[in-house]
């Protein structure tokens, strides 16, 4: 038990060492090279740009962007309009369905099972 809690194997408290002057490095610490921040700040002598606006560098991207995006729609319209596929038919199916016939169906699916249910009931009755 006296192992568990001597004091030499804890960290020293916080306080217990000597301090130092406000400002000075912290203890251990390396002057290490640091990056020098540049001398000629080109940010300060140019008019900027509105938002959106492309730059100069990109050549006009944003109508390559664009035109990109029209051809991406077209091939999913394509793609989606000539192979739907067994599951994509169903779900055109079901989307068409109108509130009324949707609940119509369940409610034929239910009486169905009711139906089962009181015909399993009669035969078991003995």
């Amino acid at each position: 038990m006296g192992n568990i809690c001597s004091r030499s194997s804890n960290e020293p408290e916080a306080f217990a060492g000597p301090g130092r002057v406000v400002g000075a490095p912290p203890a251990g610490s390396s002057n290490a090279p640091r990056a020098s921040v540049p001398a000629k700040a080109n940010w300060k002598n140019s008019p900027g740009r509105t938002l959106g606006e492309s730059s100069p560098q990109q050549g006009g991207s944003d109508e390559a962007r664009s035109n990109a995006a029209i051809a991406a729609q077209k091939r999913a319209e394509a793609a989606s309009a000539s192979s739907k596929g067994k599951l994509g038919t169903k779900l055109a199916a079901q989307k068409a369905k109108t509130q009324t016939q949707t609940l119509n169906e369940v409610s034929q699916t239910e009486r169905a099972v009711r139906d089962a249910d009181g015909a399993e009931e009669a035969r078991q009755w003995n």
